[in-house]
Formats: C-alpha cells, structure tokens, sequence
C-alpha cells in the first residue's frame, strides 16, 4: 500500500523552499488543485514549477504566482494569465519557454530515464541557442536535455491503494508522464478503492511511479466559457 494522507495539507510536509515541482494538467483540466493549494498554504517559496500552463488568475498555478510563490515557471503556453505577464515583463519571474511537443518528450525522457534526445523543433531560432546541434540524415537536431523534478503533482480519475492509476478522458495530459518523471510522486484522485477494484486493462499509470495518494473532489472550473446564443 501507498501512503494516504488525511487530506491533501498533509501532503504540504514534502514541500521545501527552491524545490522543482511538476504539475499535472492542460489549461484547468486535469489539474491537481487540492495539493496546489497545500503549496500555497504551506507558503514555501523560490519555487521552479514545470507545468504546461501557470493557471489563471485566481485558480490553479495562478494563485501560487499571486502570493509570489514560484521563481522560474517552465512552460509551453502562459497566455490566460494576466499576473504571469506582470511578473514576467517585470523581471520578477524567470520563464522559461518549450515547445509542447519538447516539453512532453523532455518530461517522458526524465521518467524513462533518457538522459537527452536530438528533435529537430527549434533549430534555427532562439529554442536552440546555446544547445548542441548535429545532423542526421541531411537534416539538423537539437539535443534538449530531459526534466526532472523533486515531486510532481498529479490529478487521477480512479487510484487503487497500490497507487495505480486511471485517468479520465483529456486529463490524461501530462499527467501520466509526469507520475515517472517525480522523485517522490503525490496524487490526488477523485476516488480511491482497494487494490483489485480496478480492470488491470484499464489502468494508464501502475503504481510503481506513485508514492502518495490523496482523495479530492474538484471544482472543474472552465478556463474560457463559450456558449451559443439562443
């Protein structure tokens, strides 16, 4: 069996001051929003956090950026978030930016214990200054180093108490490959039955990468509200 905390505060005890933490989820969805608000909460600081997006304003990364939490944010999108972009022409935060497709394949390296790759997104523009370039075929590649992280944050649908995993449907982001790319790996699912309960076939992430587990119910904002007029 896997650790399970009381509730998700419980799990603010790994947190530390200049930590690297990984984030799960796209946008608002798939995040880990209980565990986000036990790093607030536990107010550690200088924070690097590896995440496609920084949230919103007021939910998700967002709040941690407003209490200044996070030093270095590495990311692939960053445009819903008017507080990143303060802080970010201001000099109060270090950005750093990965294409999307770079910024999984360097996560899915770390957990495979892959130490680099060559991918030839990014050659010939900013991306690939101060990186090693080689050319294959008649074609050049950037070599990107793979992430790592301290603890990495994860949203799960279904979690048995061996720490396996199923994810539902668009969450099913970066989540999985962040759970391998974590030295200690923390997860928050909806729910959480006894090993066994789950269909083998079903599951995304076996346990082997989880160390924690919470139970948390979630809010599931939507980021951008679109509706047809009537």
């Amino acid at each position: 069996m896997k650790r399970i905390f009381h509730n998700a505060q419980e799990a603010g005890e790994y947190m530390e001051d200049g930590m690297t933490l990984m984030v799960g989820g796209f946008g608002l969805v798939g995040i880990p929003e209980n565990l986000i608000q036990a790093v607030r909460h536990k107010g550690v600081k200088d924070l690097t956090v590896i995440s496609n997006n920084c949230g919103v304003d007021d939910w998700g990364l967002g709040l941690l950026l407003q209490d200044k939490q996070i030093s270095h944010m590495i990311a692939s999108y960053v445009g819903e978030n008017k507080e990143f972009e303060r802080q970010f022409l201001s000099g109060e935060l270090k950005v750093t930016l990965v294409p999307q497709g770079s910024l999984a394949e360097k996560i899915r390296a770390g957990g495979a214990g892959i130490p680099a790759f060559y991918t030839p997104t990014g050659v010939g523009t900013p991306i690939a200054e101060g990186k090693e370039v080689r050319e294959f075929n008649g074609k050049e590649y950037v070599l990107e180093e793979a992430f790592h992280a301290d603890v990495s944050l994860i949203r799960a649908w279904k979690a048995d108490t061996s720490g396996n995993l199923i994810f539902r449907k668009t969450a099913r982001n970066f989540n999985p490959i962040m759970a391998a790319a974590g030295k200690y790996t923390i997860v928050e699912a909806e729910e959480i039955v006894e090993t066994g309960a789950l269909d083998p076939d079903q599951i995304h992430t076996p346990g082997i990468y989880v160390d924690a587990l919470v139970q948390g119910d979630q809010e599931k904002r939507i980021e951008r509200l679109t509706t047809r007029e009537r």
